[in-house]
């Protein structure tokens, strides 16, 4: 964008025009024709499109309720946060199509919730929505977790899986009807009208398949901590905190949106998204596979992976054989231009795959890069007892990795 900013307007800070325009439209390839071809008021001109994925508004994390209500200005939309697939749904005259968080077109993975969408919004020509797709134990109705969910991720087989892995789509958003955008409404108004569509249609179409994720207006701790109960006990990984004043900023990570995990509840947020960068191979049992993963947090500001831990355990022998597997095809010869560390390793990746950890706190390190400098010099920060969840996040790219700011405040915060 940089680059499309200088070559075609003569002036870097016209990369902010160029990046909402991507935001709307996810097409950088296009966005680069109408410059050549046009100028950038036509680029300023791009909207939302039906069947152009938007790039998702994204949260922050806060350590506990008191800090999160703080920002929110003491009142608050608490929403179940379910550890499922985030899915933007586009509902055309003609068709449906659903995208993932990545902006991958996964509807033929989803039949049984295009079908759903077919008859809950049959009212409304044209519609885009997102929602949070998520297993289901039938007989509990609790939510399952999100590795689940990743059976439905198949090229064949569909229909049995939609058997044997059935699952819902929580609805918490809309973003376009029938030709305008609702991005600038506020965050009270938009969960208003989806609650026109869903709740007036669901009642006469009787499909399960598709529901409002459930919300409350909180005004004090209590009441989250009452809430985050509810969530867990239902199979949730925690709440989203939304201020109600709030609009959809397109690609924008900030704290309008506010994640609060139960883990979130101690000293440490323990879970975090980091990108494979190297590995290490094994000894012993683990001869012939990877005996520990270098990982990276992104560095946002520098467009760079920086280095934060090596893990070794929580991996069952499944999950070596499958890193070992399906790794191959992001090594490469050296380190990654992008990656940044003092580590040595056996193996170099592209910074392609993010897994989720736990750990037990973060630390300084010589060794590590994460946040060099940022609380001392020439110490980085690095995850102690780091472990593998089993989680492999396909729904996101490395650059929605866990971000080196956001372990440097987790640093402090436990420092409290």
């Amino acid at each position: 964008m940089d680059a499309l900013a200088i070559a075609f307007t003569g002036n870097k800070s016209n990369r902010s025009i160029l990046e909402n325009a991507y935001n709307v439209s996810s097409d950088l390839g296009n966005i680069a024709k109408i410059l050549a071809t046009n100028s950038i008021d036509s680029v300023k001109s791009l909207q939302i499109t039906l069947y152009k994925p938007i790039r998702p508004m994204l949260a922050e994390r806060a350590g506990t309720a008191e800090e999160t209500l703080a920002r929110m200005n003491g009142m608050a939309a608490a929403e179940y946060k379910i550890d499922g697939e985030r899915i933007q749904i586009h509902k055309g005259k003609e068709r449906i199509e659903l995208y993932s968080r990545r902006l991958e077109k996964v509807t033929h993975h989803f039949p049984d919730i295009v079908e759903a969408i077919a008859k809950v919004l049959k009212s409304l020509e044209e519609v885009i929505v997102e929602g949070e797709a998520v297993a289901i134990d039938l007989r509990t109705l609790k939510f399952l977790p999100f590795q689940e969910l990743m059976h439905r991720r198949r090229k064949h087989g569909i229909q049995e899986a939609m058997e044997e892995y059935p699952v819902v789509l929580n609805v918490f958003d809309v973003l376009f009807v029938n030709g305008s955008a609702k991005t600038s409404l506020m965050y009270s108004q938009r969960r208003d009208l989806i609650e026109k569509f869903i709740i007036q249609q669901h009642s006469e179409n009787n499909n399960n398949k598709i529901r409002l994720v459930s919300q409350r207006i909180v005004t004090n701790t209590d009441q989250i901590s009452e809430f985050m109960s509810s969530a867990i006990q239902s199979g949730c990984e925690g709440l989203m905190i939304k201020q109600p004043s709030s609009i959809y900023r397109t690609g924008a990570r900030e704290y309008a949106w506010i994640k609060l995990k139960r883990e979130y509840q101690s000293e440490f947020a323990d879970t975090l998204d980091l990108v494979i960068v190297g590995a290490l191979y094994g000894r012993g049992r683990r001869v012939g596979k990877y005996g520990a993963l270098l990982l990276a947090a992104y560095d946002s500001a520098s467009d760079v992976f920086r280095s934060t831990c090596k893990v070794g355990t929580g991996f069952t022998d499944k999950h070596l054989e499958d890193f070992y597997t399906n790794l191959e095809k992001h090594k490469i010869e050296h380190k990654h231009a992008r990656v940044d560390t003092r580590m040595e390793m056996d193996v170099w990746f592209e910074p392609k795959v993010v897994i989720e950890v736990i750990a037990s706190d973060v630390t300084l390190s010589p060794s590590h890069t994460a946040a060099m400098g940022s609380i001392r010099q020439n110490y980085g920060l690095a995850l102690r007892f780091p472990k593998f969840t089993g989680k492999v996040r396909d729904d996101k790219n490395p650059e929605d990795a866990t971000d080196v700011t956001e372990l440097a405040s987790m640093y402090r915060q436990q420092m409290r």
